[in-house]
């Protein structure tokens, strides 16, 4: 959605501007070939539009990545606070403007600390980055588990985070395992914590900069807050969801759904009254986040809206945390909880619902 001084400096702009404008919201930076592709502006058209654009400071321009020969075009958010898709910087960090934080990331200040979720830390990380554990730091009895408060407290306290901090995680794949962190750290009302659009694979796949120097960190004392429960259901909320107008969404693949493929339990199938919205939906290959109306279709098309109450599931809890963030963070619903316990929890209990695609044709 565009700001009101946005939508004031576009107006007097000529149409051609307005095109490229759109079109680089939708779909980030762009050099000019392909903005005259995408947009069929011959190239003479098209860089009028981008002076125009220039001239009001509504797109900044920078060596591509790759070819510092060619420009690439970019909404500048530098004003209103957002990456290219229109989410807040507060939220979800570009990895250009990690980037250019690398020198603060490296520094010892507890004000500003990036943490690498991974058990691949040691092969190579992003500058100034901390490492947690996910074996270490969220298993118990072989199962992923939010780490208790007192746990808590310890293992960010020896990275060097402190309750101001702001916290910039990231992960392999596509940041599930950091959303997951996110998620953690949001029920235990940590202010300012954030996720790397595109995790270390969209990191490493553009050629930014890694290092296996791990960084020198002096521990402080945490003390996390009492758990916010509005964002994590547990199973209880799962079976009153059951009869209640609660929109219950599975994330997992298709076959993990109908119950195909083996799950982490003694049963496979999905719990009832569930729509099947799988998670790799809320990203790209590139393993970045979509822009918010692809974000949002899966879930329009599923007639589930930002009115609704949502509980969100997987097997472990990671891949629902990162469509948690999608709904919750990214879009803004007001009203989605995580249920970490997930298949999990439900497919080992003797006492609940279970459905399988079978089942339901039947």
């Amino acid at each position: 959605m565009q700001t009101p001084d946005v939508e004031e400096a576009l107006m007097d702009l000529p149409p051609s501007s307005k095109f490229i404008y759109k079109t680089l919201s939708r779909e980030g930076s762009m050099t000019l070939k392909q903005i005259t592709e995408e947009t069929l502006l011959c190239s003479r058209t098209a860089r009028y539009g981008l002076t125009q654009l220039e001239e009001e400071n509504l797109i900044e321009a920078a060596p591509a990545l790759h070819d510092g020969r060619q420009t690439c075009y970019s909404i500048s958010f530098r004003s209103i606070g957002r990456d290219r898709t229109g989410y807040p910087e507060q939220v979800l960090v570009r990895p250009d403007s990690a980037y250019d934080r690398l020198s603060e990331f490296k520094t010892d200040d507890p004000d500003l600390r990036l943490v690498e979720i991974s058990t691949e830390y040691d092969d190579g990380h992003i500058p100034g980055a901390v490492e947690l554990d996910p074996r270490a730091d969220f298993l118990d009895a072989g199962t992923r588990t939010i780490p208790s408060a007192d746990r808590l407290e310890t293992m960010l306290g020896e990275r060097g985070i402190t309750p101001d901090s702001t916290v910039v995680l990231y992960s392999d794949e596509f940041n599930e395992f950091a959303a997951f962190v996110y998620w953690t750290l949001k029920y235990y009302r940590h202010r300012d914590v954030r996720l790397l659009n595109g995790g270390k694979h969209y990191w490493t796949e553009n050629g930014f900069p890694m290092t296996g120097t791990t960084p020198s960190v002096t521990p402080v004392e945490y003390e996390a807050q009492p758990p916010n429960d509005h964002v994590r259901a547990y199973r209880q909320d799962v079976q009153d969801a059951l009869s209640e107008d609660v929109s219950i969404v599975d994330v997992r693949s298709r076959q993990e759904y109908c119950g195909e493929a083996d799950a982490p339990a003694r049963a496979n199938g999905h719990i009832p009254r569930t729509v099947n919205i799988e998670w790799e939906s809320v990203v790209r290959e590139c393993g970045r986040f979509e822009h918010p109306r692809a974000l949002e279709r899966p879930f329009a098309e599923a007639d589930i809206t930002e009115e609704d109450e949502i509980i969100v599931y997987c097997n472990v809890g990671e891949r629902s945390a990162l469509v948690w963030f999608a709904l919750s963070e990214l879009l803004g619903y007001p009203d989605v909880a995580n249920y970490d316990g997930s298949w999990t929890e439900w497919g080992n209990l003797v006492d609940v619902p279970i459905e399988t695609c079978d089942s339901i044709e039947e």
